[in-house]
């Protein structure tokens, strides 16, 4: 499992804390069994937040086509540089 980036701890994060405050604000709720429920409602919704944050990929090199294999025109055919040497 790959390790998650600073800006998807960080938006998660934010996620949970500002959305427990507005859920708490908004609902008053003041037993234990709605705040339960407030908390896990944030927690769902700062993880779904963390995993839509794109992850950072490594970036692979890019080599040119032209660059790694010549192209037919630039290609001696090998019967020709045959019959030269004899």
């Amino acid at each position: 499992m790959p390790r998650p980036t600073a800006a998807q701890l960080v938006y998660g994060s934010c996620t949970v804390i500002l959305s427990t405050l507005a859920m708490l604000l908004l609902s008053g709720a003041g037993s234990a069994a709605g705040v339960a429920v407030v908390a896990a409602v944030a927690l769902t919704l700062g993880l779904l937040v963390s995993l839509a944050v794109p992850a950072r990929t490594p970036a692979r090199p890019t080599r040119p086509a032209a660059a790694t294999q010549p192209s037919p025109a630039q290609q001696e055919p090998v019967a020709a540089s045959v019959a030269a040497d004899n």
